[in-house]
């Protein structure tokens, strides 16, 4: 009975009445029965596709997540075992000091030292501190404002400063909101300058080791040497500059504060140019900025590398391939696919009918389906040369 069916459908609306004999029980069939019987096997096609099992990738985003939180909570509770025991004995040697200076002090009460305690925390908590060292030291003067301003378009946000007044708090909502995306303009801007030297670096790779090594092995060396590269350019040697320029500082503290300013976690404790009577305060701040905005851009060129290769990118496993090979044409665009998930990212239900065309290549030519070196890295460059005349 498909046969007469066969005979008026098209073929992908055929290979949806094989699964649906009920839809064509009759010799004489027309178009108008085919129609029906193609629009209630696609009916039947979708209620089952809406009512399958879950997928792949939302089995494993589910144990992500349980991961996820299995590392939060190691992560609190290697904190509380190694930082609850220091915080306990400065506790106790702060109160001995207090009960010391009570003593020593009698005509000085509890509660009015207690009081200015507070205010003095209170104070410090704002940004200003009652040391005699550092009371001459604005918080708000141009290079401080100025690093201030950095700290909030980068999104580092140390917090050792913040606003105090209503317009303050206000214009700093507004300026965030224009100069962050400024900011990840910029950087995507100079990001795409530094891929074409990097892009260089791997062809000379491919060209020297191509025939020793897979293209994966050597996209994950050409992503080490950037990574070394970027890490003593950006980390060792401003730890060293800033053990060397900032007092109290050891070599740890230094490389410590690189890598919480670079990774814009921003805690805050570490604060370059603060010391008191620090010479060419605002200077010093400036070139703090310009350090961290370059710092920022080649760890987001790291970044762009890694995600680069598909075998690294372990989020790609997260992802629903097959809603990205058949969903919107502007959310595949957005995506970077180009409406073709990756070939580890797909699951089909069903199977799909593809038209191949066989191109003729040399033997010896590397496989299209093992090579995932981009096209621009794999293409020589075009180099003038001077040839001479015999």
């Amino acid at each position: 009975m498909l046969l007469a069916c066969q005979g008026c459908c098209s073929g992908e609306d055929y290979y949806l009445l094989e699964g649906n004999t009920g839809a064509c029980d009759a010799e004489n069939v027309g178009e108008s029965d085919c129609e029906e019987g193609v629009r209630g096997a696609k009916d039947g096609h979708e209620n089952g596709r809406r009512w399958r099992r879950p997928r792949l990738p939302d089995m494993v985003l589910a144990g992500y997540l349980v991961v996820y939180w299995g590392y939060l909570f190691m992560g609190a509770a290697f904190f509380s075992q190694i930082e609850e025991p220091l915080q306990e004995l400065m506790a106790l040697k702060l109160k001995e000091s207090r009960e010391e200076f009570l003593k020593q002090y009698p005509c000085v009460s509890d509660s009015a030292l207690e009081d200015l305690i507070v205010e003095i925390i209170t104070a410090n908590n704002r940004g200003v501190s009652a040391a005699k060292s550092t009371a001459g030291e604005h918080n708000w003067s141009f290079g401080q404002s100025f690093f201030f301003s950095s700290t909030i378009v980068t999104t580092i946000g140390y917090g050792h400063v913040h606003p105090l007044s209503e317009g303050g708090k206000i214009f700093c909502i507004i300026y965030a909101i224009i100069g962050i995306p400024m900011t990840f303009i910029l950087l995507t801007a100079l990001v795409e300058r530094l891929l074409l030297p990097t892009t260089w670096l791997l062809y000379w790779l491919n060209s020297k080791l191509g025939h020793l090594y897979q293209p994966f092995n050597i996209r994950v060396f050409h992503l080490a040497i950037i990574g070394t590269i970027t890490f003593g350019l950006f980390m060792v040697v401003p730890a060293f500059i800033f053990a060397k320029l900032e007092p109290g500082w050891d070599f740890l503290d230094s490389l410590y504060y690189c890598f919480i300013s670079l990774t814009t976690i921003g805690l805050g404790d570490y604060i370059p140019g603060d010391a008191p009577r620090q010479p060419m305060r605002p200077l010093y701040k400036i070139c703090i900025t310009a350090y961290l905005l370059l710092g920022l851009t080649f760890v987001m060129l790291l970044l762009h590398l890694y995600n680069d290769i598909p075998q690294l990118n372990l989020g790609l496993f997260l992802l629903r391939g097959s809603d990205l090979a058949t969903g919107d044409p502007e959310r595949m665009r957005l995506s970077g696919t180009g409406g073709v998930a990756p070939k580890y990212t797909q699951h089909n239900d069903q199977p799909v009918r593809q038209n191949v065309k066989v191109v003729s290549r040399p033997v010896d030519s590397p496989s299209p389906e093992e090579d995932t070196t981009p096209v621009h890295a794999q293409m020589p460059p075009i180099i003038p040369t001077n040839q001479g005349s015999g």
